[in-house]
């Protein structure tokens, strides 16, 4: 039995001609042999977990089924480092409140995914574990910071896949490991048990071959909990129910701002190609402004590196984590976090810590939180007028390894057309909706905030109308 590539349905249905362990046990296989270093741990319980569902007859709606988690996400017993060397052997006592929920649907867990180091970065270059390779090019990065999330799933080593969003951490490997990838409304997944990078920006967000298992795995993880203060308390809506092919009469909003200077010339093509696939399909478009999407990149930055600042600060040596050796209080915590942290998390925090510092936080920090507002208003504006948004998700296709590791400005940039989101709060989902140059192009559907549905019954008609989703990665077939 090949345990590559399947649906949820699929994997349920198998479960049921074989039995959860014996599914199981062929992910595992798989995770063995690959080549991609998309995990960071693989759980030992894994096999024990599905064995017990078999025998206890679970009927819960992801019974049996397995998911790949992470490492900034809590799960008791497993290893939670954040691909960092701050926090290797740091094994948390509790579970995170989305896999309190996944445990009680019966999934189990494979083990956690490599990531940029404390998820900064668009590569999975920073990991202190190594790179994570593309499941596509080998010699190509699959994204980040949840590289190894999206590349796992693209390589068929795990149906789905959890990651973390904070500037397009979910979406950005997602469209460059041609997988589906949604980052939810700000509070509409809860954070509990998640290691905090910018609490106001980031949010857990389902990946997946396809737009029915990320309606799958909403309907399990979305919802209000009391241990998080930014949980909103909405209604749930149901999100398999949005899986409908039909979008006739649906308007999309193209941001013109979205295709500026520097876009690839194939990604350009594959969007507006994806764009006028939906108007086919009796959707309606129009361009529309959003012109303070030009200060939202910098805005950004400057908010997410001073929450990282502080969120950071507690990484010192002294309760948990890594700790060196110092012959006073003031030179074990230096030479913890100097020794502790990577290149990239050390630039954030010196950066957040200027910004916020004394003199300079209303000339950077206080003007960004403006600027913030500006493109919210952007948003607010746009969405009044349309359904959706429709851009591309990533202006170009997934880069080398080691090619902007020298020019982190070049990295920055690259999330240009994915932090406005989370500076607004919206929903946004990418999915594969073409290739340039034997690469994966991701389209990137935005919605008005809890209106997910929408978002998945546009990416599903899409999805039934095309055939991208089917292409599967031939470096690892």
């Amino acid at each position: 039995m090949a345990a590559k590539w399947m649906s949820v349905a699929e994997v349920k249905q198998q479960i049921l001609e074989s039995s959860a362990e014996e599914l199981t046990a062929n992910y595992l296989e798989t995770i063995n042999k690959s080549k991609i270093n998309g995990y960071i741990t693989v759980s030992d319980k894994a096999l024990e977990q599905a064995k017990k569902i078999d025998i206890e007859g679970l009927k819960g709606p992801l019974a049996g089924v397995p998911i790949a988690i992470k490492d900034n996400i809590s799960v008791k017993g497993l290893p939670n480092s954040c691909g960092s060397k701050m926090l290797k052997n740091y094994i948390p006592p509790f579970n995170a409140h989305v896999i309190e929920k996944l445990l009680e649907a019966g999934a189990v867990i494979l083990g956690k995914t490599n990531m940029d180091e404390f998820a900064m970065g668009s590569s999975t270059e920073s990991s202190y574990f190594g790179p994570t390779l593309n499941p596509w090019d080998l010699e190509r990065v699959p994204g980040g910071s949840s590289g190894g999330s999206a590349a796992v799933v693209a390589a068929g080593e795990a149906p789905f896949a959890l990651g973390s969003d904070t500037g397009g951490s979910v979406r950005c490997p997602a469209a460059f490991c041609g997988v589906v990838g949604l980052k939810p409304t700000y509070g509409a997944v809860s954070r509990y048990g998640a290691v905090a990078y910018a609490n106001s920006l980031e949010q857990i967000g389902p990946l997946a071959n396809n737009v029915s298992d990320i309606a799958v795995l909403m309907d399990v993880i979305a919802g209000p909990d009391a241990r998080d203060s930014t949980s909103a308390p909405n209604a749930k809506p149901e999100y398999q129910a949005a899986l409908k092919a039909d979008i006739k009469g649906l308007r999309i909003g193209v941001p013109k701002e979205y295709f500026g200077e520097g876009i690839n010339p194939g990604v350009e093509k594959a969007v507006w190609a994806a764009i006028q696939r939906c108007e086919e399909l009796g959707a309606f478009w129009e361009e529309v402004s959003m012109p303070h999407t030009k200060y939202a990149l910098a805005s950004y930055y400057i908010i997410a590196m001073s929450e990282a600042s502080s969120n950071l600060a507690r990484f010192d040596g002294t309760r948990y984590g890594f700790r060196a050796e110092g012959e006073t209080w003031h030179s074990l915590i230096s030479k913890t976090r100097a020794e502790g942290f990577g290149a990239e998390v050390k630039r954030r925090i010196l950066l957040g810590t200027y910004a916020l510092s004394a003199g300079y936080h209303d000339k950077y920090y206080l003007k960004a939180l403006k600027v913030r507002s500006l493109v919210k208003q952007d948003f607010e504006k746009a969405l009044g007028k349309v359904d959706v948004l429709m851009a591309p998700t990533m202006p170009n296709p997934a880069f080398k390894l080691g090619e902007r590791l020298e020019d982190p400005l070049s990295l920055y940039l690259s999330d240009v057309n994915t932090v406005p989101i989370n500076l607004a709060g919206v929903p946004s989902l990418s999915l594969p909706c073409g290739f340039t140059a034997g690469l994966p192009v991701g389209l990137q559907i935005i919605g008005k905030p809890f209106e997910e549905p929408t978002l998945l019954q546009t990416a599903y008609t899409f999805e039934q109308n095309t055939d991208y989703h089917n292409k599967r990665p031939p470096e690892v077939v």
